[in-house]
């Protein structure tokens, strides 16, 4: 099962960095206003970077680079 890595922009152009192993799921939850607090506050307008990862592992790590 793949992992995934992703960054969306929020309606005040700021961006958000989430991973998931449903990706599709886990976007439209945000869209919904069903995920985060974050993009449930802010809106999300789209996603902008997804980067898959063989496990959940290495997709923390990678979000963790990401944030930083």
């Amino acid at each position: 099962m793949s992992w995934f890595v992703y960054i969306l922009e929020c309606r005040n152009q700021s961006l958000y960095t989430g991973m998931t192993n449903d990706l599709e799921k886990r976007v439209n939850l945000h869209r919904n206003g069903k995920a985060a607090a974050y993009t449930r506050s802010f809106g999300v307008t789209g996603l902008v970077y997804s980067e898959a990862c063989a496990t959940k592992s290495k997709a923390l790590k990678r979000e963790a680079q990401i944030k930083k």
